[in-house]
């Protein structure tokens, strides 16, 4: 398959990829596009129980994200099993994801915008910034020279979209994917607390979003194109 269609996307936990980028995933895989998932953490941190085991909360919420990414049409999961909230944009994070980069060799990156003004969680800053720097990493053969040979050379990432981002440039169309967006998000139930209106809160926000670009529903992203 040709580059430009396959795409990955880092997040940082579990449904940020379905909360920021769902319904652009679900377009793109109905158009044809591979889309490949890759998750830093396992979210084990992510509950309000205090009794929770946070090994099985993380068991938990790895199936629920293959499950979102079953709904989305993504065709594989991949997770890196960084302990949640203690993600650094380190040397080690970058080579991590400079090597599933070289691997799986996208042509198009998605993740968080690292420089979005007063992003608190640090997974997101962390996962966003590592990102951006292992597609620089993954494009020339003197980084990570330890990577190369045995069939994986260096890879040239053509697009990134920052999602969650306060300067979007690019905004995408999500009327005919927003109800499996939808589905995609319900899939982590541990995450959920008002099922009941997530349709309708979810709603508003892609509506808010898409006023400024003249769409009855959509996403938005910084689009960064890379020479």
């Amino acid at each position: 398959m040709d580059e430009p269609l396959r795409v990955l996307v880092v997040a940082a936990h579990p449904d940020d990829a379905e909360f920021g980028a769902g319904g652009t995933v679900a377009r793109w895989t109905a158009e044809g596009r591979h889309v490949s998932y890759l998750v830093v953490t396992s979210g084990d941190k992510g509950s309000h129980d205090l009794q929770v085991d946070p090994v099985e909360l993380a068991a938990r919420r790895e199936r629920e994200q293959c499950e979102a990414a079953r709904r989305l049409g993504v065709t594989d999961v991949h997770f890196l099993r960084w302990l949640d909230g203690e993600v650094e944009a380190s040397m080690r994070l970058r080579e991590q994801l400079c090597l599933t980069i070289r691997k799986l060799r996208p042509g198009l990156v998605v993740t968080h915008d690292p420089w979005r003004l007063y992003q608190l969680h640090p997974d997101h800053r962390a996962t966003g910034m590592g990102t951006v720097d292992a597609v620089i990493a993954a494009r020339d053969h003197l980084f990570f020279r330890d990577q190369l040979g045995a069939g994986l050379a260096h890879h040239r990432v053509r697009e990134l979209y920052l999602f969650t981002t306060d300067h979007p440039n690019t905004w995408v169309d999500i009327a005919a994917s927003f109800e499996r967006k939808v589905a995609a998000v319900a899939a982590h139930v541990s995450q959920i607390r008002q099922p009941d209106d997530l349709a309708s809160r979810m709603r508003e926000r892609a509506q808010r979003i898409g006023e400024a670009a003249g769409l009855a529903l959509a996403e938005e992203f910084k689009r960064i194109e890379l020479s």
